[in-house]
């Protein structure tokens, strides 16, 4: 078992436990059950794994927590300051009942709030334990937290946009006519951890007809001249805190006629919608700044997904810049802006900047340019 233990201080750790158990105690949630995942990382600065072994910080709205874990995986939160935080550990051993253990802790609660991403083993595991409980998702208790970041987090966030900014700074280096999607992959999936990422998470390059599929990952297409070529990549730098990035490239003069047009309407639509980003604004909002655009220049049928999502620990989380959703935006809330035009058969292209609500407007977190990038095809 590995744990990723995060810089964050004990202090603001505590903070977050406080608000977390506050904010359940207001839903009508009698504990909190949270397993290993991006939830757990952000309360105690540790996310760890679970695998058949149930391990679950116990977060009651009455009393202490209790992170409830495997003895044999326990020294892998060492690095958890449980002790400033007021954490209890509570190991067990193959052949006791960790579920059991779960419930004395909770005597009979009438409501449990469950990790959206606690595994079905350990969902079913804590209901026959708990017979008496109500089970709901923690989703929507812990994301009204994690949607408003902190000065720390928001600082994270730019460190990790600079970082993959200097990823595209080098396309030219990996982007070349001649060699497949694979091989460009892979040399961008080095250059992400050499500019400082712990890994990279994702790579997609989608060139000619593939990038019209906005979530192309690699393939052996040899890139060609006259290709459009989307590129979306990203990953977490080591405390956790996410990139997610894509710019459009060119290889010599574009193949197509129609390119520079259309690029320019895609081009028009994120600037848009990055302008629309501030305090009070409804997320849809900032959805039809761009989607007006593309739609009024006859390619609303070419833009098949969102405007944006939210990120932080995870690269997909809330806030949803989505039509429908009346969300008003807050300081400290980061998204993606990412319009699109996806024309099958022929080619896509994808601008995407990760940015922050701030006081009274944005700050775009990624600054490398937004135009059709040409890069030489020898």
């Amino acid at each position: 078992m590995s744990t990723t233990v995060s810089a964050t201080d004990p202090t603001a750790l505590r903070a977050r436990l406080d608000r977390a158990r506050e904010a359940a105690g207001a839903a009508g949630v009698d504990a909190l059950l949270m397993a290993p995942g991006s939830d757990l990382r952000y309360l105690l600065g540790g996310s760890g794994s679970s695998f058949e072994r149930l391990t679950c910080l116990v977060l009651p709205t009455g009393g202490a927590p209790v992170l409830v874990v495997p003895k044999l995986e326990a020294p892998g939160y060492a690095a958890v300051p449980t002790g400033e935080l007021g954490v209890q550990i509570a190991t067990w051993v193959d052949a006791e009942d960790p579920y059991a253990m779960v419930a004395a802790l909770l005597g009979a609660p009438a409501r449990v709030a469950l990790g959206d991403v606690m595994a079905a083993l350990h969902v079913l595991g804590l209901r026959r334990a708990l017979p008496g409980a109500d089970q709901v998702l923690a989703g929507p208790i812990v994301r009204e937290l994690r949607m408003r970041k902190d000065a720390t987090e928001i600082d994270g966030l730019r460190r990790a946009g600079a970082a993959i900014d200097r990823v595209h700074a080098r396309m030219a280096e990996f982007l070349r006519v001649g060699r497949t999607e694979a091989a460009v992959g892979a040399d961008i999936a080095a250059a992400i951890v050499e500019e400082g990422h712990a890994v990279a998470e994702f790579v997609i390059v989608g060139s000619g007809p593939n990038g019209a599929s906005p979530h192309h990952s690699l393939s052996d297409r040899v890139v060609e001249a006259g290709d459009v070529v989307v590129v979306d990549i990203g990953g977490p730098i080591a405390e956790g805190y996410c990139s997610d990035s894509t710019r459009t490239y060119v290889l010599g003069e574009p193949r197509d006629a129609d390119v520079p047009r259309t690029y320019a309407v895609l081009q028009a639509a994120q600037a848009a919608a990055v302008a629309a980003v501030r305090p009070g604004v409804p997320a849809q909002d900032v959805d039809a700044a761009a989607r007006s655009i593309i739609a009024d220049a006859g390619f609303g049928e070419y833009f098949i997904h969102r405007t944006g999502h939210g990120i932080g620990l995870d690269v997909h989380e809330d806030p949803y810049i989505v039509s429908g959703n009346e969300l008003p935006l807050e300081p400290g809330m980061a998204f993606s802006v990412e319009p699109g035009i996806y024309q099958p058969g022929r080619w896509g292209a994808r601008i995407e900047d990760i940015v922050v609500v701030t006081e009274d407007g944005v700050e775009p977190l990624n600054t490398r340019p937004h135009e059709l990038t040409v890069l030489p095809t020898r």
